[in-house]
């Protein structure tokens, strides 16, 4: 029996987002129609440029950022804590790691682990501020991390100009280069880094922690039932701060990736929306590792598939269209989806005691 629960449930979670899915490139196939495109040449188009070796390497290289941010929010989101924050805590962190690695000097190995390390201290740093907001004060996350997000882009923007700008008087300003030493290592040259290893190690430690350790289950337990998980002697406020720190140290590295892989100094633009980008995947990917993966390379693929949209004159706002209606419809279906299997199971409950009842009955 409890089998079978467990497969009807992968099957409504699996199917939900499949459906989601099917529904949102639906919607956006009308709008295709409606400005002139035929939407099945288009996503032909897409589908035909995608399958590549080249292609898949570059949708990978941009789904990597992506599932790190899922994973963040994700881990808020097992607490029952929103953490719209990553995106604050991932421009402070790859800002104040590409300035201050720049001044240190350590061997290739430790430099790498120095700026993932400094990274994750800066996003769990920051991420704290709304945790101890929440414990001390009940300031709802919510809000506390919408307001860090823009006191956070202003400090990036104010310490950059300020403090770690170099070639200010070129089109090209940026902080001072990191040192080789501080360079990922590249798995295909100008294509992927060696960072997908690194997400892949984190999102497996995410499933271990939440699904395989006592930590995980008061974690699932008080985002499930708060009350009840007091009850039972969960510390509700210790297991917010802790999943804000888990949260912001993992948003630290999101912009990680870019930086260490790719520009190896800090620009505008740099790690930019991934925080709300990593909403949108978490939520497709049900906060599951395996759904946060395959929802990290469809909206890999979604934005490599932005180049051959502009070739043929469709405008590239199409894919954050797609995109914006894959998160309303996952909301939406997974919600109508809950429902009718709350139904269900309270049907199926009240059928087996009504049984139950006729059984003991007295004849």
């Amino acid at each position: 029996m409890k089998n079978r629960q467990k497969w009807q449930g992968i099957a409504i979670i699996v199917g939900g987002s499949l459906l989601a899915l099917v529904i949102a490139f639906a919607i956006c196939g009308v709008f295709l129609a409606l400005i002139g495109h035929n939407p099945f040449t288009v996503y032909r188009q897409m589908i035909n440029y995608d399958i590549s070796r080249d292609s898949f390497l570059d949708a990978t290289r941009r789904a990597v950022p992506l599932m790190l941010s899922a994973t963040a929010v994700a881990i808020g989101f097992k607490m029952g804590l929103f953490n719209i924050g990553v995106e604050g805590q991932t421009r402070l962190a790859v800002l104040l790691t590409a300035g201050i690695a720049t001044q240190i000097r350590l061997p290739a190995v430790l430099h790498v682990t120095f700026c993932m390390l400094l990274a994750m201290v800066v996003g769990a740093a920051w991420a704290s501020v709304a945790g101890v907001l929440k414990v001390k004060r009940g300031v709802n996350e919510v809000i506390s991390t919408i307001m860090l997000n823009y006191i956070a882009i202003g400090l990036v923007s104010w310490m950059f100009d300020t403090w770690f700008v170099v070639g200010a008087d070129t089109l090209n300003v940026k902080t001072k280069e990191l040192p080789r030493t501080a360079w990922f290592p590249e798995l295909v040259k100008g294509k992927l880094t060696g960072f997908v290893f690194i997400v892949l190690v984190v999102i497996v430690l995410f499933w271990v922690l939440v699904w395989k350790t006592k930590f995980g289950f008061h974690l699932r337990a008080s985002g499930a039932n708060p009350g009840a998980a007091r009850v039972a002697g969960v510390n509700s406020s210790r297991m917010i701060m802790t999943a804000m720190l888990m949260s912001g140290a993992i948003a630290g590295l999101v912009g990680m990736p870019g930086l260490l892989g790719d520009t190896h100094a800090y620009r505008r633009g740099l790690a930019e929306d991934y925080g709300f980008n990593g909403i949108a995947v978490a939520l497709l990917g049900r906060n599951h590792p395996v759904g946060i993966v395959i929802s990290g390379l469809l909206f890999g693929f979604l934005d490599h598939s932005s180049g051959i949209l502009q070739v043929n004159s469709i405008p590239r706002s199409i894919i954050d269209i797609i995109k914006g209606v894959i998160v309303l419809t996952v909301v939406i279906v997974n919600e109508a989806l809950k429902r009718w299997h709350n139904r269900r199971t309270q049907q199926a409950s009240a059928e087996m005691i009504s049984a139950h009842d006729m059984e003991v009955a007295p004849a």
